[in-house]
């Protein structure tokens, strides 16, 4: 079976993704016939420290934006690094990969080529080998569906800055399977849309990633508005469903502290790990993102300490999928969760490698989207066969968000075994 998953072709292209953002497209075809396609996405708010994304910055084409070079760079050096492997090997052809472009940021071929042959080449295993992604992934481990943190109210980057935050999200932490827990925060959703007509606000503005783009006097008047969703919803707070935050605080980061626009104000460090621990007890909170910003380790480890016994405390512009920064969060107790985004590392080896370090530190992990996305699917699986136990790509609608949810209630149904779900918070009384 190895000559028939062996890489015959590669071929890329433009595409685009749900911003109308060029993305690199690629279309791996194996010995055997089958073929398997990627669409590279990305994302609106980056860390600095992320893999780098080739871009070709003509303004002349999508202001800048293209990604010629990148298809270029697949069709060619990394098209002929990988010719003739196995593609169900994935750790080989992505050390092939990377060892082709010959930086640690993938910075000369482009994170964005690398990651579409990478993706591609695997989803074309599968194929050939006629069994699921999650599958192949799964490394002979038992599957585990991920519990979904549902974006309902969208800020910062996502909104144009209806609120501070980037996210408030429901998760669905009382549900009894994958199916029930997208059936409670579809009606959270449709509830907040309920309660923002009830208080005159439009709600027909749309984040990035399906949530409401609500312009609100507050930031707590974001969580006020979504506790009363989840009761208007008939679902109890903090044992049916719980809330999320993603504060994208690199976002706010100014030289004297943290910007919150909404609010006129300016805090320091200290203070915004007060606003947040105060939130946490006073809401159903069970995971705070990116609280403070991608450099503030004193802040992170701070706020660690103040809620991270009973909160999920998750970096992402922190630690960008990044082994070593993993490693280094755990080291000063400045985490203890990790949002893992392939696009972030380059690679699935590198995403992988991500994953096994923050298992060894004891970190929950939660596999995410960018809000700039695509109808793919391969996430999804990724979740379940890697078993990161969460998974976070956005809201109820928008098509390359329900695709992931789709395909996850696709994989509850026909897995041929009953999958649990998994259960990364304590549900409360």
């Amino acid at each position: 079976m190895i000559d028939a998953t062996r890489i015959r072709q590669v071929r890329a292209w433009e595409a685009l993704d749900s911003r109308g953002v060029p993305a690199v497209a690629c279309e791996v075809t194996l010995a055997g016939g089958a073929t398997g396609v990627a669409v590279v996405p990305s994302g609106a708010s980056t860390g600095t420290h992320e893999a780098l994304e080739l871009r070709d910055r003509k303004a002349l084409r999508y202001g800048g934006r293209g990604v010629r070079a990148a298809v270029e760079n697949s069709e060619t050096m990394l098209a002929e690094a990988v010719a003739g492997l196995d593609a169900a090997d994935w750790r080989a052809v992505d050390n092939t990969l990377v060892a082709a472009d010959g930086t640690p940021d993938l910075r000369t071929l482009g994170a964005n080529a690398v990651l579409a042959v990478s993706l591609a080449s695997v989803v074309a295993a599968a194929s050939e080998l006629r069994i699921p992604l999650y599958e192949l992934m799964a490394d002979g481990r038992v599957p585990l569906l991920p519990m979904p943190m549902v974006n309902i109210l969208s800020g910062g980057a996502h909104a144009g800055g209806a609120i501070d935050v980037q996210d408030l999200l429901a998760v669905p932490i009382g549900a009894a399977s994958f199916a029930e827990a997208i059936e409670w925060v579809s009606a959270v959703r449709s509830a907040a849309v309920r309660v923002a007509v009830e208080e005159g606000l439009n709600a027909s503005l749309v984040a990035d990633e399906g949530g409401l783009g609500l312009l609100l006097d507050s930031n707590r008047a974001g969580l006020d508005l979504l506790m009363r969703a989840i009761d208007l919803a008939s679902l109890q707070p903090g044992t049916d469903v719980a809330i999320a935050v993603d504060v994208a605080a690199t976002e706010l980061a100014v030289d004297d502290g943290y910007r919150l626009l909404l609010e006129d104000r300016t805090l320091s460090a200290i203070e915004m790990v007060e606003m947040l621990a105060d939130w946490c007890n006073e809401y159903p909170i069970v995971s705070i993102e990116d609280g403070l910003g991608e450099d503030d380790w004193a802040g992170w480890s701070e706020l660690t300490d103040r809620v991270g016994g009973r909160v999920q405390v998750l970096g992402d512009d922190l630690l960008v999928t990044d082994t070593k920064r993993i490693t280094m969060a755990a080291e000063r107790r400045a985490a203890n969760a990790v949002l893992l985004k392939p696009n972030q590392a380059g690679c699935l080896l590198w995403t992988r490698r991500a994953y096994d370090a923050a298992v060894k530190a004891g970190f929950q992990t939660v596999l995410s989207a960018r809000s700039g996305d695509t109808e793919d699917v391969w996430l999804a699986d990724l979740a379940v066969g890697w078993r990161t136990g969460q998974i976070k790509v956005g809201s109820t609608m928008r098509s390359e968000r329900t695709a992931k949810w789709n395909r996850l209630l696709h994989i509850e149904r026909t897995a041929g075994v009953e999958l649990e779900l998994a259960r990364p918070f304590a549900v409360t009384a």
